[in-house]
């Protein structure tokens, strides 16, 4: 595969520099091929350069900027690293979707692992037509996250060949395992993704999914009984009985009264 065209959009000059150079140095498989300083500037080199990749800074906390370059774009032929230095506020919305970011000041590390991802996506969405669909719904989905700070309504999944749009109303319970964490749905259907269960439980809105055990969580909208027989049971809608610990009970029962 050839070198992803990359395109820098920050609005100090110093920090699109110093990113340039750990590009060249760290990263042989990606390319500079231009920088910006703001909105107008980045619509503008998309036009003309068309990069596979865009570095976006974040300057606000609202996200403003940034995410207008995005919102002003009328086509996303191109995937994306958010540069942000609000690790607290970003992290969630980033963490539901398919996206990439790195936190300022930037680790060679982080940095590295971001360009692997990238070039692991880029065949995808070649080769996959329907994976720019949902890659593209996935920014939309993110700006809109941003844009309100509200808990996000669908998820991205990733899995070897790509990754996987899902609305949150249609899980059950999540189950973990390892590092990863299986999540099962209405339709019967399983997942598996790499993200542990406690990013989940960051993720996920508090007051409809519920932390019941070190390795499990529920969707109380999906809850069809609860049995202390065992230790404590939910028995969920597809039949499925989950354990609850003894120090969560407390905790999941006041969360099914303000249901």
């Amino acid at each position: 595969m050839n070198r992803l065209r990359a395109l820098i959009v920050d609005d100090e000059m110093h920090a699109r520099e110093n990113l340039r150079m750990l590009i060249d140095e760290f990263c042989p498989e990606i390319k500079v091929v231009g920088q910006a300083s703001g909105v107008s500037d980045a619509l503008e080199k998309i036009t003309s350069l068309l990069p596979d990749v865009v570095f976006l800074d974040i300057r606000m906390p609202s996200g403003a900027e940034g995410f207008d370059v995005l919102e002003k774009s009328s086509e996303l032929n191109f995937q994306v690293v958010f540069v942000t230095a609000f690790k607290d506020y970003a992290v969630r919305a980033f963490n539901a979707n398919a996206v990439h970011y790195i936190l300022k000041p930037i680790d060679i590390d982080d940095l590295i692992a971001a360009a692997d991802k990238l070039l692991s996506y880029q065949k995808t969405l070649v080769e996959n037509s329907s994976s720019r669909v949902d890659y593209n719904s996935s920014l939309r989905e993110l700006t809109s996250n941003m844009r309100s700070d509200n808990y996000p309504s669908k998820l991205t999944l990733y899995h070897a060949k790509g990754f996987k749009i899902v609305n949150t109303n249609d899980i059950v319970r999540l189950e973990a395992d390892g590092a990863c964490t299986h999540l099962f749905f209405k339709d019967g259907s399983r997942y598996t993704d790499t993200k542990n269960l406690k990013v989940f439980e960051d993720l996920l809105e508090p007051q409809t999914f519920c932390r019941v055990h070190k390795s499990f969580m529920i969707n109380l909208l999906e809850l069809s009984e609860y049995t202390h027989s065992d230790g404590g049971e939910a028995i969920m809608s597809d039949a499925s009985r989950v354990p609850i610990a003894r120090a969560r009970l407390a905790d999941f029962l006041a969360a099914v009264k303000r249901l």
